[in-house]
């Protein structure tokens, strides 16, 4: 089963942070750190899924995985 894909991007234009899954936004945050909370949130309750986290300059800062990962994870 393919896993759903949620982002936390920052958007410049409202200078909030937003989770988003195919390029609709679900949240808007004043932080990033409420973002990443919801976006965990969001992603554990639809697993399998993958969260991408994205600095503000849309640069990937952390990607987590929620559900049917493989153990032992690969080194």
């Amino acid at each position: 089963m393919a896993r759903k894909r949620y982002d936390v991007v920052y958007r410049s234009v409202s200078d909030k942070w937003n989770v988003t899954h195919q390029q609709t936004t679900l949240s808007t945050h004043f932080t990033k750190e409420a973002a990443v909370s919801a976006g965990v949130d969001v992603a554990r309750r639809n697993a399998p899924s993958q969260l991408i986290i994205h600095r503000k300059d849309g640069t990937i800062e952390d990607e987590r995985t929620y559900g049917d990962d493989p153990y032992p994870p690969r080194g």
